[in-house]
């Protein structure tokens, strides 16, 4: 037996227990860091602080005993409602500490699919991150008469009287835990060591892009096995300094949590999207995890900024682009040929030079420490991947659902393939099924739907195999391609099959202007797409070209912008076949938002939801034509 395959077999029953273990075994090596306020007269400026694991154990057993004291009982729901800070780690670890079950609610639910989350699975108490997050509990109290606490993240939110709700905040909460482990002092280590692998330890909703989401229920021996995967892949190291933004309401977020826990790494926690790039500097990551749409927007701005500087600036990006793309594929084809990476002469010295001129300012952007960031959610353009690559900033492309608790297939950073999601993680099966399903089984598949049965049959076969709804592949060495998502392949009315997300990969690869892009056709006789533009790219192209002063809704309509994103789909089209073509497109007046339900808090599109709110734009597209 190797020793991955003892380490895994051998897992503790949860991550209460992983943590445990963890405070015991390494107390003074640093476990989290977090910004805060430089303080009076910094006028906005910020630090960074730390947390050893002891110090992290203080707050979160306090917590824990502090919800035992509220009389929460094993796998009552906690839900928690906060963007990514330190204090959500704190109420997660406290709520499996307490051998309660966490429900994890996204802070952009509106109040409606709040009340509808909370009552559905039965919370008992809730985390809140400030006095919005509460004010949407309390807009619909009448229909939470199981809800009896709320409890407040931010120190300076005001406590309101809520009539058979008690609100209270975070230090009031650890104060009643230190006060319970004074009379109780064993009562953390007896409840952890109670703690089963079968018993519930989150439920997740699912952002469905129809009708309610669905609770996808992940017992403690998901989030044990992801612990011990990671580790055991190599994907995190001991050494490692994390940068953690991703949602924590979100399955990858909650997953890599697990994996620090493990292997004890330190984590530098913020969730504000608008402070990555200045962050990045400061923490100097090893490893991030990240969407697919980050790395899209940084590659977009970097080329916008060369093409804004103009000249030979411009022209020296563009080779080294090119060089960077012809550098990791040829080291990729060689690997797959020979074994080894073997680059012509002519490229090494290319790829020397242009690393001394560009790539190096890249990696500097990104702290200068990253040794591979992980990417999941959606697909990666492979240019895109390829880029990063031959720069020097690898990023591994993984694959999961929530359903499986996050990661099933990773590429390793040591032999990594752009275009596939990596090899499944030890302990997980992958196959393909006759119609070209990727069905997945392993410890961190959930164990159901809450309360939905009849869903849970639909998806989750009796020896449990997962249907995932992708459509995929796998090479002879064991990695794994994504083509499409099964319910997004359609058929033209001609009769020919299309991937949309293959098209849209290959448009975003090559225009630098595109934010999201949805490809249309199912039952038409030929294909359209509604493109959306990231405005921070596109708007400094239009002051350069006569639309300076315009607003950006009058640019993305002009005639002028029409015809730069028309020579790109132009460029896409040639290298597709006659069926694939976008024959017609719209260049949307706004970009997709989370905020309007078309993007779901992992940047992923709802294709239905985009299609329903541009019907009439789509209908338009197809006018006079004869449907076979």
């Amino acid at each position: 037996m190797s020793s991955a395959q003892y380490l895994l077999e051998n897992r503790p029953h949860s991550v209460a227990h992983l943590f445990l273990s963890r405070v015991e075994a390494t107390p003074d090596r640093e476990a989290y860091r977090y910004p805060v306020a430089a303080g009076p007269g910094a006028h906005g400026a910020e630090e960074w602080r730390s947390l050893t694991w002891a110090q992290t154990a203080e707050r979160v057993t306090a917590i824990a005993a502090g919800l035992l004291a509220l009389g929460l009982g094993t796998e009552e729901r906690v839900a928690i409602s906060s963007s990514t800070r330190v204090e959500w780690i704190f109420a997660d670890l406290g709520v499996m500490c307490a051998g309660a079950a966490a429900t994890a609610v996204y802070p952009s639910t509106n109040a409606d699919e709040t009340a509808y989350i909370l009552a559905d699975s039965d919370s008992r108490a809730i985390f809140v991150e400030n006095a919005a997050q509460l004010a949407k509990v309390v807009e619909h109290a009448d229909r939470l008469p199981g809800l009896g606490h709320a409890i407040l993240f931010d120190p300076e939110a005001e406590l309101p009287r809520v009539e058979g709700l008690e609100v209270l905040s975070l230090a009031e909460l650890e104060e009643r835990g230190t006060a319970y482990l004074q009379k109780h002092p064993e009562a953390i280590e007896t409840t952890v060591g109670a703690i089963e692998p079968e018993q519930l330890a989150t439920l997740i909703y699912t952002s469905g892009t129809t009708g309610r989401p669905k609770g996808v229920r992940l017992v403690h021996d998901c989030w044990s096995y992801q612990g011990v995967a990671q580790e055991v892949s190599g994907l995190l190291q001991p050494d490692d300094v994390q940068f953690l933004w991703l949602p924590l309401s979100h399955v990858f977020g909650k997953a890599l949590i697990s994996g620090q826990v493990r292997t004890g790494h330190v984590i530098a926690v913020d969730g504000r999207i608008d402070r990555i790039v200045t962050n990045l500097p400061v923490v100097r990551p090893t490893v991030m995890a990240s969407a697919p749409r980050v790395f899209e927007k940084v590659y977009n701005g970097i080329a916008a900024k060369a093409r804004a500087e103009g000249g030979a600036r411009y022209k020296i990006f563009r080779w080294a682009a090119k060089v960077a793309r012809d550098h990791a594929r040829t080291a990729q084809e060689s690997l797959v040929a020979t074994g080894s990476r073997r680059i012509p002469l002519w490229l090494t010295v290319q790829h020397a030079l242009a690393d001394k001129l560009v790539y190096g300012k890249i990696r500097a952007a990104f702290g200068g420490e990253l040794r591979g960031s992980a990417s999941g959610s959606a697909a990666l353009a492979p240019d895109i991947g390829y880029f990063f690559a031959g720069a020097g900033v690898p990023v591994l492309e993984g694959y999961g659902l929530t359903e499986t608790s996050a990661g099933c297939t990773v590429n390793p950073a040591d032999d990594f393939r752009v275009g596939t999601v990596g090899r499944p993680l030890p302990g997980t099966e992958v196959r393909i099924a006759e119609d070209g399903e990727i069905l997945l089984r392993g410890p961190g598949v959930m164990r159901g739907y809450h309360n939905l049965p009849e869903k849970t049959a639909e998806v989750l076969e009796s020896d449990g195999w997962f249907r995932t709804g992708d459509i995929g592949e796998i090479d002879k060495e064991g990695f794994v391609r994504i083509t499409d998502r099964k319910k997004d392949l359609f058929k033209t009315s001609g009769g020919k099959y299309v991937a949309p997300t293959e098209i849209e990969g290959r448009f975003k690869a090559v225009c630098p202007f595109v934010s999201n892009i949805l490809v249309i056709g199912n039952g038409r006789n030929y294909c359209t797409a509604l493109i959306a533009l990231d405005e921070s790219v596109i708007m400094p192209w239009a002051a350069s070209h006569g639309l300076g002063g315009r607003p950006y809704a009058e640019v993305v309509s002009s005639p002028e912008v029409r015809t730069l994103i028309d020579g790109f789909v132009q460029s896409v089209n040639a290298d597709l076949q006659r069926w694939q073509t976008i024959k017609k497109f719209s260049v949307l007046p706004r970009d997709l938002d989370v905020e309007h339900g078309e993007l779901t808090p992992s940047l992923k599109v709802k294709r239905p939801v985009v299609e329903r709110e541009y019907a009439e734009v789509v209908e338009a597209m197809y006018e006079g034509v004869r449907e076979a």
